[in-house]
């Protein structure tokens, strides 16, 4: 909205052509970060206070030997304060008009609906069995992958030339590997849902995945800055894609939204993001790897939600269907970590260790290529 506004008025009126300033996709970018953090912390008391009185608070189960007494009774559904924070911040810096914040805003909107239905069955029906079945949240996560993917490969409707929006990029290597055509749109709806879930999976333990959330969306950040920009993305030998720099401003916002959420989510957490705020992130996280063309580049900066996904992967389909018992103590394997007797807090800040690590990897293939 502000860059609207400012361009229409530094147009207009002579005196007020430094607001020319708003123009700018740093300067945007770190407006919106700032944003994002300053609402989610605005919110951050009162939110939780409102969600405590009226019973929006975790019924976490007993697994064996592992109790989550400790963590009953938090505020949950704490996701909708980083929802709330990302879209003031992106309709306040973003512009509007663009292609690829349109299908940013769809995709924030459509995840922040399921996840918020099925926290909502979870909380009303006392019970995290009782939310949204699985079938239903990968049908949803499903249809808006195949709707992402045809609208990528329609070129009348597409935010991407049509000479790269079927293409297939790895990290490290300057040029396509693949045109993978109209079997773009299931590799899509793929991308979409595993890294919905792979997200998902991670949010288990206070602090544990809004870290490696933001640091994966940093990295996406400085990537869309440079892919959206004619003179960088020619020197570092990117394909450019024009307009899609306006993401950076996103990443800036979801950023600082993550860093003030994290205010009250560190241990002891006074509020839990629940499903709507990890199947959000996930959602726009995926999304964001789609419109940028960096699918590949999560198995990197993602390096902790892949473990994790893989953990519950091999749990239950090698494991439990196949060989009959489990592998690992629990899945997610944060779990089996804690059962070994790791302290909570430091398998967290071991996490956020290794996903700060893998962020600068996912930084380094920028230039080695």
């Amino acid at each position: 909205m502000l860059y609207h506004l400012t361009s229409y008025l530094y147009d207009t009126v002579d005196t007020l052509s430094f607001l020319r300033l708003f123009q700018y996709l740093s300067f945007r970018a770190i407006c919106a970060a700032l944003t994002g953090f300053g609402i989610s912390l605005f919110l951050g008391e009162r939110f939780i206070r409102t969600l405590y009185l009226k019973g929006i608070r975790d019924n976490p189960r007993t697994y064996e030997g592992m109790s989550s007494a400790s963590k009953a009774g938090t505020p949950v559904m704490g996701g909708l304060m980083i929802i709330m924070a990302v879209f003031a911040s992106a309709f306040l810096w973003c512009d509007l008009a663009n292609r690829f914040t349109a299908i940013f805003f769809f995709a924030l909107v459509l995840f922040a609906v399921v996840g918020t239905v099925d926290d909502w069955r979870k909380v009303k029906y006392g019970g995290s069995d009782h939310g949204l079945s699985q079938p239903v949240k990968l049908f949803f996560q499903m249809l808006f992958g195949a709707t992402l993917g045809v609208v990528f490969l329609l070129p009348d409707l597409s935010p991407v030339p049509a000479s790269v929006a079927s293409q297939l990029y790895l990290p490290f290597f300057k040029t396509p590997v693949l045109d993978l055509g109209w079997w773009y749109v299931p590799f899509i709806m793929f991308v979409v849902v595993a890294i919905t879930n792979a997200v998902n999976f991670a949010d288990g333990l206070d602090g544990l995945c809004i870290v490696p959330v933001a640091f994966s969306i940093a990295v996406y950040g400085v990537f869309a800055y440079v892919i959206g920009n004619a003179i960088y993305s020619n020197y570092l030998q990117f394909f450019f894609l024009p307009d899609s720099g306006e993401l950076a401003v996103v990443c800036a916002g979801i950023f600082g939204a993550c860093l003030g959420f994290l205010w009250y989510n560190a241990y002891p957490a006074q509020v839990f993001m629940g499903d709507v705020g990890s199947m959000t992130l996930g959602g726009v996280v995926g999304t964001l790897a789609v419109l940028l063309k960096q699918e590949f580049l999560f198995l990197i900066v993602g390096g902790i939600f892949v473990v994790e996904a893989f953990s519950v992967l091999i749990q239950e389909k090698i494991g439990i269907n196949w060989l009959g018992r489990r592998i690992f103590y629990k899945a997610p394997i944060h779990h089996t970590f804690i059962y070994s007797g790791l302290a909570e807090t430091k398998v967290v800040i071991r996490f956020w260790i290794i996903a700060g690590i893998l962020a600068l990897i996912g930084l380094s293939t920028l230039k080695i290529r």
